[in-house]
């Protein structure tokens, strides 16, 4: 081998930066080892958290390890918390005259179900949102062309309100983009920055609402983003870095850093998408093609389902209640229960935990840093289940204070409750037990899938100590404890491909499809994704390519997602692949109505180099023996736990629960009556061995 490719660089660094911790893991390419790193997140210069833990697997600091740096895979969530907590640019729009209040009116739905009152508040105030002449139909014919004197009029307007980024959005141009374009090429003569978004080119398809409001949370993410992402890239470069930086996309794909850049409502999510696809990626491996995933992280319970290998993505969501965004993304529930998640009585009586957390700052009762309500991590440290001897985190945290769990428990919950201190705390467990459960129900069963034929990966920091309990709630009969499951995001970085979605709205019947002119347009798709895929200048095992259309009766609203090789793409094909997929999806086929195709959507999905999963299995003869013992309490009574050092346990060891096995990024509680087995690729198998117990 030459001294050139001795010194290349080899190293491929999956990042999920989170509000107490930034997680690593470090893929060397050169000898297929693989390593993990947790430190300290450094918010607003997460360039030197992203080093600092390059540093500890390297040994080198600065521009040294930096060098050595192939590509970084960055799971991100600025966008999604910029929207949450509405810290986004000051944002304008322009749009069809008579159609400035389409972003407020949504779909006529509302806050809360019940009640005469509600409240909303758009992300662009209607003073923001202005109009000018122009018309196409829905046909895509020109009623009225656009006034551009009056586009460079209004646009002024917005600047002079300072806005920073603008919105162009007119109604139709999903069906003929010509007014659209011209508005937008007339703004940009004239903004002073990039970030003029053209609804058209961030989503081409029908429905005004959707695409008006995924297209202005991507004007107004594109400053906040953009600016994030120039920043970061910057602090690395002037580290020595010279690689690739690349970026998770909320359909579990990455992207680079421009597309980034240019599409960030596309990050939405990415952080938890990330996980699911390692989690898909490494159930396989193990031989599940089917797996319920469970992420708890310190304020939220995020569950996904993957069905014959493939996660489920969802053709939108909401951040919140009127943020749509319209754009493939893995389909995720969420819930506020984490370990953060605030246990309190309410006026009625009646135990809730969460969706308030303590966060990282001030956290838990039992890191005394001053919060005094109780938390689910409190009460697994006072039930036992968190030994508080052991810093969390791999050292980074101090030792826990199980006493200030107990006074938490006891003043906010236990008395009010009329109840032990410890009685209390398996309340807590109980309720936020089954609000996880639910949310498994809800992507399983309310969705046509039977739980009990699915294994279930918990991931995340907390997902270990209740893989038991949502074992017995749900009826699942595997559990599948991957081997780091608190850096399970970054780890889905680095094996995530690159992938880029499209959409352009048909709405014609099937009859009247014209054929050439579709096979163009997808041609035309096919083109544009590759663009974005070779812009990120990285190498391709293969590239491939999923072609789906949007397809219904005539009279029906919602549509069905019929999936075609390019092969069939003719309209005994589509109509044969129409028919399939409603006899699954509803069991019977009509005879008789139009069909409609709404939509023609394209993937193209450039799959990245694997590594080898092995390399994340134990090594040598490892240590199967205990390292102490430890007392938990489990359903009314005291428990001696066996302790273990779970990176130790060589590939076979089965261990018995009440166990206690212990690892940097997180802890596994077994029950009684559950035994976990060590597999070939380090995941913890875990199995119910009594109906009694646990």
């Amino acid at each position: 081998m030459s001294e050139a490719a001795v010194n290349q660089p080899h190293w491929v660094v999956g990042v999920d930066v989170g509000g107490t911790f930034t997680d690593l893991f470090v893929l060397d390419e050169k000898t297929g080892q693989a390593r993990i790193v947790k430190v300290p997140s450094t918010r607003g210069e997460e360039a030197r958290g992203f080093m600092n833990g390059i540093a500890k697997v390297t040994g080198n600091t600065g521009a040294d390890g930096a060098k050595e740096i192939a590509t970084i895979v960055h799971g991100t969530t600025v966008g999604t918390n910029a929207l949450l907590e509405r810290k986004i640019a000051r944002t304008g729009i322009i749009t069809t005259r008579g159609f400035r209040d389409v972003l407020e009116m949504r779909r006529r739905d509302r806050p809360q179900t019940w009640g005469l009152r509600g409240s909303y508040t758009p992300v662009v105030p209607r003073a923001w949102r202005l109009e000018v002449d122009e018309r196409v139909l829905a046909d895509g014919q020109l009623h009225t062309p656009v006034n551009l004197d009056q586009v460079r009029e209004q646009a002024r307007a917005l600047l002079a309100e300072g806005c920073e980024a603008v919105c162009v959005f007119f109604v139709h141009a999903y069906a003929n983009p010509g007014n659209e374009q011209a508005a937008v090429a007339a703004v940009r003569e004239i903004w002073p920055n990039s970030y003029v978004t053209a609804a058209s080119e961030v989503l081409p398809e029908i429905r005004e609402f959707e695409r008006c409001s995924t297209a202005t949370l991507n004007a107004a993410l594109q400053p906040v983003v953009g600016s994030y992402l120039q920043r970061l890239d910057g602090d690395l470069r002037a580290q020595g870095f010279g690689g690739e930086l690349l970026i998770v996309q909320s359909n579990g794909g990455v992207m680079s850093r421009q597309t980034a850049c240019d599409v960030p409502v596309r990050t939405a999510l990415s952080g938890p998408a990330a996980g699911v696809m390692a989690c898909a990626e490494i159930a396989r491996a193990s031989g599940f093609e089917n797996v319920i995933t469970g992420d708890i992280g310190g304020t939220s319970f995020d569950v996904s389902l993957v069905a014959g290998g493939e996660a489920a993505l969802a053709a939108q969501t909401s951040i919140e209640f009127g943020l749509v965004v319209r754009s493939p993304m893995i389909q995720i529930e969420t819930i506020g229960a984490g370990g953060g998640s605030i246990a309190s009585v309410d006026a009625g009586g009646m135990l809730q935990v969460g969706p308030e957390s303590a966060g990282s700052i001030p956290g838990p009762a039992c890191y005394g840093r001053g919060n005094t309500r109780p938390t689910v991590t409190d009460a697994n440290v006072l039930l036992g289940r968190i030994a508080a001897d052991r810093p969390l985190g791999g050292g980074l945290l101090q030792k826990l204070d199980s006493g200030l769990s107990e006074t938490a428990i006891a003043q906010h919950v236990a008395e009010p409750l009329g109840l032990t201190a410890l009685a209390a705390a398996e309340a807590i467990l109980t309720v936020a037990n089954a609000r996880m459960a639910g949310a498994i129900r809800v992507v399983s069963i309310e969705r046509g899938h039977d739980p009990r034929q699915f294994a279930y990966m918990p991931f995340g920091g907390g997902g270990g100590l209740h893989v038991c309990a949502m074992m017995r709630e749900v009826g699942v009969t595997t559990g599948i404890v991957p081997r780091y499951p608190g850096v399970t995001s970054a780890l889905g970085c680095v094996m995530a491909d690159m992938r880029h979605d499209a959409v352009q709205t048909l709405n014609v019947a099937l009859a009247d499809v014209a054929w050439p002119a579709l096979l163009e347009r997808v041609d035309g798709l096919a083109e544009a994704c590759q663009v974005r895929l070779d812009s990120a200048g990285v190498n391709f095992v293969r590239v491939d390519e999923v072609i789906s259309f949007d397809m219904l009766y005539m009279g029906q609203t919602h549509t069905l997602q019929v999936p075609l090789k390019r092969e069939a793409l003719n309209a005994a094909g589509l109509l044969a692949a129409f028919e399939t997929a409603y006899q699954h999806a509803f069991g019977r086929v009509l005879q008789g109505p139009v069909i409609r195709v709404m939509n023609l959507r394209y993937a193209r999905i450039g799959r990245r180099p694997k590594f080898d999963l092995a390399v994340l299995a134990p090594q040598g003869e490892g240590r199967t023996a205990p390292v102490g013992e430890q007392q938990v309490y489990h359903q009314g009574q005291w428990w001696t736990a066996q302790r273990y050092e779970r990176l130790s346990l060589p590939v076979g060891t089965v261990v018995q629960g009440p166990a206690i096995l212990e690892q940097p990024d997180t802890t596994v509680w077994l029950e009684p009556g559950f035994e976990g087995r060590v597999d070939k690729l380090g995941n913890l198998l875990v199995e119910r061995t009594s109906a009694q117990l646990g």
